[in-house]
């Protein structure tokens, strides 16, 4: 079942026709992964998916984006839109407050007081993202004073922790050590079954570790979209081969 739906999607910055014409289906509960060289447009759709390119002046875009077959432009509130489909970044980003308030932040600006229910939420976040055993008795210490490998996986705890129905991740392991990103990787496979998952890498080997679809971009073109495996096992486009055997000039 579809959970995302892109319809002939374009972008512009300014005069730059960042994306050209794109038609997917993620699927609901798999991970999906957009591959392709810089500047060919993956995360600029990554971010579309919850409206973040709205805060660009020169940003317009025509076709529509659907989540559960309701546009996101015209159909969804943005403070909505955002609450289903949670973002990571590429570089870990938590809040100069302690571990316990990066978790409970979101649900906070829900309206969540009771600190019961916030014990748990941050609990079940922390769980989720495989880092409970390894903060749980430092909660009040700052989120920056941990390794990066742990920040971002508190980042995605936060994410978590209101409970989204979408996460994207833009290169969340292109800044971490091998074994912070063995953890995420192994942390991916866990989430699938809650969430959504979408992910921007540059690291082939990793999206066919990770990702059950993989789209191919080229300068703002789908090139290519299907399951993981057939798309690194037997390319149908060319450009597509070329670029996985590292053969793309």
């Amino acid at each position: 079942m579809a959970k995302l739906e892109v319809k002939n999607y374009n972008s512009w910055y300014e005069d730059f026709h960042a994306i050209k014409e794109v038609n997917m289906e993620i699927q609901e509960n798999k991970v999906t992964a957009f591959i392709g060289p810089s500047g060919c447009g993956k995360s600029t759709l990554l971010k579309a998916m919850n409206r973040m390119n709205d805060l660009v002046d020169s940003f317009r875009h025509e076709g529509s984006i659907m989540l559960d077959g309701k546009d996101i432009w015209n159909d969804i509130d943005v403070y909505d839109l955002r609450t289903r489909v949670g973002m990571v970044f590429q570089q870990p980003n938590p809040f100069p407050k302690s571990i316990y308030d990066n978790i409970a932040y979101g649900p906070r600006t829900h309206g969540i007081k009771d600190k019961k229910v916030l014990d748990e939420i941050v609990e079940r976040s922390l769980k989720q993202a495989a880092i409970w055993n390894e903060v749980k008795d430092n909660l009040n210490k700052s989120a920056l004073s941990i390794s990066g490998g742990q920040q971002q996986r508190i980042c995605i705890a936060r994410a978590m922790a209101v409970q989204p129905e979408v996460i994207l991740l833009d290169e969340p392991t292109s800044a971490l050590d091998p074994i912070s990103t063995a953890k995420i990787e192994e942390l991916l496979y866990d989430m699938k079954k809650n969430f959504t998952i979408v992910i921007v890498t540059h690291n082939m080997q990793q999206a066919t570790r990770v990702s059950d679809q993989t789209g191919f971009f080229l300068l703002g073109d789908l090139i290519e979209f299907g399951d993981t495996e057939q798309i690194f096992a037997n390319p149908k486009n060319s450009k597509t081969e070329e670029y996985i055997t590292g053969r793309f000039s």
